[in-house]
């Protein structure tokens, strides 16, 4: 999956519609190679980057779980400190 990709479900504060198309678009740039796409596709990406905002937000708002919303800020701590390992671990593969 791509890194830029975060898992939305089950946060608190709850995930928001921006945070839900900034994943939307994400996934199209990833799926369709563009970062940006020309103008002859613009409609077409934007159109696909709306749609899967809002089947994400329909599935985000479906799912049920039992399990106490996680917190942000212990994630995103998580998550810095993986990077900081496999970062370290690349460099020392390389004798960096």
């Amino acid at each position: 999956m791509c890194r830029n990709i975060k898992p939305l479900f089950n946060f608190d504060p709850p995930v928001t519609p921006e945070e839900i198309r900034a994943a939307s678009l994400q996934f199209v740039r990833k799926i369709s190679g563009f970062n940006k796409p020309s103008k002859a596709n613009e409609a077409s990406f934007l159109a696909a980057v709306d749609g899967i905002a809002g089947v994400s937000a329909s599935l985000l708002r479906a799912l049920e779980t039992n399990t106490l919303p996680k917190n942000r800020e212990e994630e995103a701590a998580k998550a810095k400190a993986r990077a900081f390992e496999r970062v370290a671990l690349e460099s020392a593969k390389h004798g960096l």
